[in-house]
């Protein structure tokens, strides 16, 4: 059992479609695993037992037929519970949506049902995806499983300790201003937040001014790169999607080890203050391997605004616009962060907000002008390892280096959000252990559309620097 939840989704699939391996004894022992770690991780929202192993029964009886089976054919997968599930409850994390029963899925869950993969359940997130930890009123609080006392990140906190804990080989999570990367980079797995436009986000508010997506998390680069391909493709309802989407390829340049004249750029600092030495010494590994293959390495020296504050107006002001609709019947049920966001949001002038969508663009700018002299961008994900699991991310402050630093989006996830903002692809991957035994991670950044070389240049860092025999003290 313990061999099956090490498997990645290539080698599952793979044995599956050889008759290596049965769907319905993989699924179980995924529903097992759920079992062991769900009383202490608390990562999942609902688990679907029964149709999970009817589905298995279903994809294994197909297998025996010689029927034509999807990439996906047989491998369970989670989804977070902000993706729409026809006849699955879908909470967003709140007791506002305690007994919503979607009518439809998501485009995405169903692409992921057409290309065979078997849903096992729904993953955990504060209320509505507001902060980087995931905690919350309506559930308590989702643990690291490196270190019980320590966050698992957020807001796709419950896909990235699943994941960690060897719950399904990969999982979908969102990344509104850092969601996939914080949490995977806290876990120590793999997450992609895929270039604007590249990956449908039917739950949009504002389809038109978007920065929230949907992205694979995993623990191989493969992996993540396998299920984007399913993911990926316009949908009707995200008109980011509908002008000329292309699929991202891999540019020929990088299909070898030989990385001579590839130009990376590091950016040791964005709107922190502080870097932790052991994330630094990790990012810096992660250049020299990249150095040793022929690649340019220099450090980013340009003076860029990477707009804390005009994304905090945008960020506080959409949750105060959003939830007033909620405040009467449920703000004593809501979690007290997104409410303290919510009244700072509503503080905001109309003419602020506009400032910050100037400033989305002179930013989107800047990052394009370093794309003229770079080809990938290379930063730490984080300025330190995985906050403690009861931080106030409303208040708190974070310590780096024995200096507060300010919230969170000022110092440990500074990195994260600008990317959201200007809609480049953005990747993170384990770089090793902190002094404190949590993973380190790196982040790539590429241009708009480099989201397979990201993941090419993220293996190359996988194969020169083997993370996937690292196992956290709680798995399953």
């Amino acid at each position: 059992m313990t061999d099956l939840l090490s498997l990645s989704a290539t080698q599952a699939a793979a044995l599956i479609r050889r008759r290596r391996l049965s769907p319905v004894e993989y699924v179980q022992a995924v529903l097992d695993g759920i079992g062991r770690v769900q009383p202490v991780l608390n990562c999942f929202v609902t688990v679907l037992e029964e149709p999970a192993l009817a589905a298995a029964r279903t994809a294994e009886q197909a297998v025996m037929a010689g029927d034509t089976l999807g990439p996906l054919h047989g491998v369970p997968v989670h989804v977070k519970d902000q993706l729409d599930t026809k006849g699955i409850l879908t909470t967003h994390g709140s007791a506002i949506f305690a007994d919503n029963i979607p009518a439809r899925d998501d485009i995405l869950v169903q692409r992921l049902r057409q290309a065979g993969a078997i849903l096992v359940g729904k993953t955990r997130l504060p209320e509505f995806g507001n902060k980087a930890l995931t905690d919350g009123p309506s559930f308590g609080t989702t643990r690291n499983p490196w270190d019980l006392s320590r966050t698992s990140g957020g807001s796709s906190g419950g896909a990235a300790a699943a994941l960690a804990a060897g719950i399904a080989p990969f999982g979908i999570g969102t990344d509104g201003a850092g969601s996939i990367r914080i949490p995977a980079a806290c876990c120590g797995i793999v997450g992609l937040k895929p270039t604007l436009g590249l990956v449908p986000w039917e739950a949009a508010s504002d389809a038109f001014g978007n920065y929230s997506y949907a992205g694979p998390m995993s623990r191989s680069v493969t992996d993540s790169a396998l299920l984007l391909s399913v993911m990926q493709g316009p949908s009707e309802r995200d008109p980011w999607t509908l002008a000329g989407a292309r699929q991202s390829q891999v540019s020929p340049r990088l299909v070898g080890h030989d990385l001579h004249g590839l130009r990376v750029g590091f950016i040791r600092l964005a709107a922190n203050p502080q870097l932790d030495p052991d994330f630094e010494r990790d990012t810096r590994a992660s250049l020299d391997t990249f150095a040793a293959l022929g690649a340019e390495v220099e450090e980013v020296t340009d003076s860029i605004d990477w707009m804390e504050m005009p994304g905090r107006v945008m960020y506080q002001g959409n949750y105060a616009v959003a939830m007033q609709k909620h405040l009467a019947q449920w703000a004593n049920q809501m979690d007290p962060t997104l409410l303290a966001f919510v009244e700072r949001g509503s503080q905001f002038s109309l003419a602020e907000f506009r400032q910050g969508q100037y400033a989305r663009t002179t930013l989107f700018r800047a990052i394009q002008a370093l794309f003229e002299r770079y080809d990938v961008l290379v930063s730490p994900t984080l300025a330190c390892s995985a906050l403690p699991a009861d931080f106030d991310a409303a208040n708190d402050e974070v310590v780096v280096n024995g200096v507060k630093c300010g919230i969170t989006r000022q110092s440990s996830s500074a990195y994260a959000y600008p990317f959201n903002l200007t809609g480049h692809p953005a990747l993170t991957l384990p770089a090793g252990l902190a002094r404190d035994g949590l993973p380190t991670a790196v982040q790539l950044i590429g241009p708009w559309g480099g989201d397979m070389d990201l993941l090419r240049l993220g293996s190359l860092l996988e194969q020169a620097r083997p993370w996937a025999g690292r196992r956290p003290a709680t798995h399953a």
